[in-house]
C-alpha cells in the first residue's frame, strides 16, 4: 500500500513539472499584439467611435412632419350666424420643416470628425500601455536573471557552509563561521523569494493589461535582448509623424475647424411648408386650402451675434492649440536629445562593468576562495570578497533595468 501511494506521488510530480514546462512562453511582441487586440480600455474607445458614426448619419434626418386638425373661424355658441360663411370651417394642417443641406452637410462632418479624434485618442492610450508592459516584461526579465545570479549564490554558500561544518568537526574553524554561512544562505534565499514575488506581480498586471485571466500561466523569453536604435532624425516634422499625441492634436485641430465652419453655416437659412385645407360647415360655402413657404433670416442682428461670436471663439481656440502643438514638439525634441545622451552614457558604465569591473573582482573571489579551499584563508576574508562581487553584479543588474525603462520612456516619447 505503502508503495502505491510512493509511486502516485511520485506520478503526480512528475504531471506537475510536466505542466510547468508546458506553460506558454510569450515573446514581448506577441503581448503587445495582444493588448492591441483584446485590452479593454482600448475597446472602449471603438465603441465611441462608432457612436459618433451613428450619430454623425442621424445628423442629415429631417424633422418628422407635424400634422393637426381644428376648427377654422367658428362662432362662438349663442352667435347669430347670418350666412353660411359664418359658420366657420374644420380645419386640416400638415407642417415640415425642411434643413439647409448646407449646415447639415457642415455638422456632420463635424461630428464625424469626433468618432476620428477618439480613434487617435486610442492610439495615445494605446502607446501608454505597451509602455506599461514592456516596464512590466523587463522587471520580470532582471528578475529572472537575479533568480539565477541567486542560485549561484547558493550552491556558492552551501559549499562554504559544508567546507565550515567539516572543519568545526576538526577544530579548525570556529562556530561563528558556520553560523555566518547559515545566516547568507537564508538571506540570500528570502532575495529569491523577493523576485519571485517580483515575477509574479509583473505576470499578474501582464495579464491584465491583456484582458486574460491570471490562469493559466505563462513565461517570458528570457533570452529577450533589448536593443536601442536611437532615431536617426528628431526634427519636428518627424515627430509630428510619430507622435500619437501629436496626431491626436492634429485631428482635435482639424474638429475644431470642422466645428468653426458648421457654426459659420448658421447664416444659411432654414425652410418650412405649411399647407391648410378649409372644409367650412356651411352648405353653401366651397372647400379651400392655403399653401404657405417660411423662411428663416438667421443674418439679422440679434440672431447673427450667436453664430459669429461662437465662431470666432473657436477660431481663438483653434489658435491656442496650434501654438500648444509648436510647443510639445520643441520640448519633446530637447527631451529626446537628452534622454539618447543618457542612454548612451549608461551603456558606456555598463560594458565598462562587464568588461573590467566584474572580471577583476571574480578574479580575486576565485583566487580567495581557492585558498579558502586549501585552509589557507578563513571564511571572513571570502565572504568579503564574495559580497563585493555579489553587489557588483546586482548594481549591474539594477543598471541593466533602469536602462531597459529608459529606453522604455524614450520609444514612449518618440512615439508617444
Amino acid at each position: 500500500m505503502k508503495r502505491s501511494i510512493k509511486i502516485g506521488f511520485i506520478f503526480g510530480l512528475l504531471c506537475l513539472s510536466g505542466m510547468t514546462e508546458a506553460q506558454e512562453i510569450l515573446s514581448l511582441d506577441t503581448i503587445l499584439l495582444r493588448i492591441d487586440q483584446q485590452n479593454i480600455k482600448l475597446k472602449a474607445y471603438a465603441l465611441r467611435k462608432d457612436a459618433f458614426h451613428h450619430q454623425a448619419k442621424a445628423s442629415t434626418g429631417w424633422m418628422a412632419p407635424m400634422v393637426g386638425a381644428g376648427t377654422f373661424m367658428t362662432p362662438y355658441p349663442g352667435q347669430q350666424v347670418m350666412s353660411d360663411a359664418d359658420k366657420g370651417s374644420l380645419m386640416f394642417n400638415l407642417e415640415q420643416e425642411i434643413p439647409n443641406p448646407a449646415k447639415q452637410r457642415a455638422n456632420k462632418q463635424y461630428i464625424a470628425s469626433q468618432g476620428e479624434s477618439e480613434e487617435a485618442q486610442r492610439a495615445v492610450m494605446l502607446n501608454e500601455l505597451k509602455a506599461q508592459a514592456k516596464n512590466a516584461y523587463y522587471t520580470w526579465l532582471i528578475a529572472e536573471q537575479r533568480i539565477q545570479l541567486l542560485q549561484e549564490n547558493e550552491q556558492l554558500l552551501e559549499s562554504m557552509k559544508q567546507l565550515e561544518q567539516i572543519r568545526y568537526e576538526y577544530n579548525q574553524s570556529s562556530l561563528s563561521n558556520a553560523f555566518q554561512a547559515e545566516a547568507r544562505l537564508e538571506e540570500n534565499r528570502n532575495n529569491m523569494r523577493m523576485q519571485e514575488a517580483i515575477m509574479a506581480r509583473s505576470q499578474a498586471w501582464l495579464n491584465s493589461l491583456m484582458n486574460r485571466p491570471n490562469n493559466p500561466l505563462f513565461r517570458i523569453d528570457s533570452t529577450h535582448t533589448p536593443l536601442f536604435r536611437p532615431a536617426a532624425s528628431l526634427d519636428t516634422l518627424l515627430l509630428a509623424n510619430q507622435r500619437k499625441d501629436i496626431q491626436k492634436m492634429d485631428r482635435d485641430i482639424q474638429r475644431m475647424q470642422y466645428g468653426i465652419e458648421a457654426m459659420n453655416s448658421g447664416r444659411k437659412p432654414d425652410f418650412k411648408i405649411r399647407f391648410d385645407h378649409m372644409s367650412p360647415l356651411g352648405k353653401m360655402m366651397p372647400n379651400a386650402y392655403s399653401v404657405m413657404g417660411m423662411v428663416s433670416i438667421p443674418i439679422v442682428h440679434w440672431s447673427s451675434k450667436m453664430y459669429k461670436n461662437e465662431s470666432k471663439a473657436m477660431e481663438l481656440n483653434k489658435q491656442a492649440m496650434q501654438a500648444e502643438r509648436t510647443s510639445m514638439l520643441l520640448e519633446s525634441q530637447d527631451m529626446l536629445y537628452g534622454m539618447q545622451a543618457e542612454i548612451q552614457n549608461m551603456q558606456a558604465r555598463i560594458q565598462g562593468m562587464k568588461d573590467k569591473i566584474i572580471p577583476a573582482l571574480q578574479q580575486a573571489m576565485e583566487a580567495n576562495f581557492q585558498a579558502y579551499r586549501e585552509n589557507k584563508q578563513q571564511l571572513p576574508s571570502v565572504l568579503n570578497d564574495w559580497e563585493a562581487l555579489n553587489m557588483m553584479k546586482n548594481n549591474l543588474l539594477d543598471e541593466e533595468l533602469q536602462l531597459y525603462l529608459m529606453r522604455v520612456n524614450y520609444e514612449k516619447e518618440l512615439y508617444l
